[in-house]
């Protein structure tokens, strides 16, 4: 395929990228062997595949024009083998996996494969994508393609035979993401659109303004993650959500919000006047409703009621605070911010995104996802998915970042953690399962 230029947000988030903060996305996805099929097989397997997606052979180089750009290109000197890698499992393994940068010569992207304790029992595979890659949404879109058995993707998988070498025959990248190139009206749109970056900007100068530390959500920089896991149960969040209102998605914020008020009152911290600021990313959404090209995100902020002692008020306030951002939309507030790399020169985003990554704090605290998984019910070679638990990137001057998936009637939390909130990974993850407890009883 042709050269492709990154997209201005694409470009910010490979440059705001440093060896302390690395910024790509995971995914950990839990299997069972079946018949001799394990770690070792999978990881063949998934190599296979992988070798096949055109996307995946390519890597960034820097171009002359416009200045300051880059753009991706084949990558001539591709070798599966330098991305997908077979470990045995160690206490420390994944949370050093996580930290290590990606090597930005190849393409940005790693799959580590990880035994199990014995070959009957489960075992891990790690997926590692750069954020200038893909997003959450299509990161799934990609881990779509990677596992199989599913008739409805069938036409995403790689072939798996027809080729010396037993290399899979490329996948036209329009395949996976149904990229859509697209010329931008101009005149009226031009004036709509400088009107759109000068409000984010004024509500992203008064949220700086009024930014308040978190003690317990700082961290400095030292470049080691730690990770932890924790399963929640649907049907207990849908009852939540059926007999005090909202979303699956509001209920969950709240969960997190007395999460952390739970750590932060056994660490001994006066949590009477705490209110963390969580980003949550949204997916944008062309008004065309073609899709374009590179990552499509925005986000809201909202204010985490972790004072509030009551575990539905905390829940009522999630909802008011969330109904205000829906109602504005993904293109308003401070929240928005990452819109504004559209309005940016590729030499300003070269230069610039460092230095907003030194100032993300001074916006928020935590960063909150949901990733979606569609409920098909993956295998990979017949193994079935168990579980898959998102992990995000840790922002500059951050203890903690939380992502959450919905898979097969459970809810899949990622922990990642640095400085504080690292050591104190398990007791969150008990902290959830408190908290969803006290909210169940609060409704029944």
């Amino acid at each position: 395929m042709a050269n492709e230029q990154l997209s201005p947000l694409d470009l910010a988030f490979w440059h705001a990228e440093s060896p302390d903060h690395p910024l790509h996305l995971a995914a950990l996805a839990v299997l069972a062997p079946v018949g001799g099929v394990g770690a070792r097989e999978v990881a063949e397997l998934l190599a296979g595949r992988a070798a096949g997606v055109s996307r995946m052979r390519m890597r960034v180089r820097d171009v002359w024009m416009p200045p300051g750009g880059a753009a991706w290109v084949q990558d001539d000197h591709f070798e599966v083998r330098r991305h997908v890698y077979l470990h045995r499992d160690s206490p420390e393994l994944l949370g050093e996996l996580m930290e290590r940068p990606l090597r930005r010569g190849r393409p940005p992207w790693e799959i580590h494969v990880i035994e199990g304790a014995t070959e009957d029992a489960p075992f891990s595979v790690l997926l590692k994508i750069h954020h200038a890659l893909a997003d959450g949404l299509r990161a799934v879109s990609l881990g779509a393609v990677l596992f199989d058995e599913s008739p409805s993707l069938s036409r995403l998988t790689a072939p798996r035979t027809g080729r010396k070498g037993g290399e899979a025959p490329a996948i036209p990248v329009q395949d996976l993401w149904w990229l859509a190139g697209a010329v931008r009206s101009r005149v009226g749109a031009a004036v709509g659109e400088a009107g759109q970056a000068l409000g984010i900007g004024v509500s992203l100068a008064r949220a700086s303004l009024g930014a308040r530390t978190v003690p317990a959500l700082a961290a400095p920089s030292s470049g080691s993650r730690q990770l932890a896991t924790a399963v929640l149960e649907l049907d207990a969040i849908q009852r939540i959500r059926k007999t005090a209102g909202g979303t699956v998605n509001d209920v969950l914020i709240a969960m997190v919000a007395g999460m952390l008020r739970r750590w932060m009152s056994e660490r001994g911290e006066d949590v009477t006047r705490v209110a963390p600021r969580a980003l949550v990313p949204v997916a944008r959404r062309r008004s065309d409703g073609r899709r374009a090209a590179g990552n499509q995100l925005s986000g809201y902020l909202a204010e985490l009621p972790v004072a509030e002692p009551d575990p539905l008020a905390r829940l009522c306030a999630v909802r008011k605070v969330m109904d205000r951002n829906k109602e504005a939309g993904p293109g308003r507030g401070a929240g928005a911010v990452a819109l504004l790399t559209d309005y940016m020169l590729p030499m300003a985003s070269r230069l610039g995104a460092p230095l907003a990554g030194h100032a993300v704090r001074l916006l928020f605290d935590i960063l909150v996802t949901s990733v979606p998984v569609p409920d098909l019910g993956f295998t990979v070679g017949g193994c079935p998915l168990l579980e898959v638990y998102p992990l995000a990137p840790l922002a500059r001057g951050q203890s903690l970042a939380v992502a959450m998936t919905t898979y097969r009637g459970r809810v899949h939390l990622g922990l990642v953690g640095d400085g504080q909130a690292a050591a104190d990974l398990g007791r969150l993850a008990e902290a959830a399962h408190a908290e969803l407890a006290e909210m169940g009883a609060a409704v029944a």
